[in-house]
């Protein structure tokens, strides 16, 4: 007497309502719902990149206390004045210098 597939183990486990229900809860969950396993995995992502992004500006931040602690002092101000704006007092003269590779010749431009 043969054996028909209907008796076999493999069948049993494929025609078993709960396998079906888990099969599909699992796909759901997977691939279709809005809190998916991918969509996670993306937002993940993005949240590391916004404490990394944290991280940076809070130290930028610090930096920046300690240059304005630094500009109560009016001599301070008045060094960084003259070395980001070019500031002068009238009896002095200003020299820029600048170096061959640091600017674009006019030659280039055309």
């Amino acid at each position: 007497m043969k054996k028909s597939y209907k008796d076999k183990s493999w069948f049993k486990f494929i025609s078993n309502k709960y396998v079906w229900v888990l099969l599909f809860f699992s796909t759901w969950m997977l691939f279709l719902d809005n809190y998916s396993y991918f969509d996670h995995r993306i937002l993940d992502k993005q949240i590391n990149e916004l404490e990394v992004n944290k991280s940076y500006y809070q130290e930028e931040i610090k930096k920046d206390q300690a240059n304005i602690k630094q500009l109560n002092n009016p001599e301070q101000t008045e060094k960084y004045a003259r070395e980001k704006y070019y500031m002068k007092k009238d009896s002095e003269d200003i020299y820029v210098i600048e170096f061959e590779g640091d600017t674009i010749e006019k030659e280039e431009l055309k």
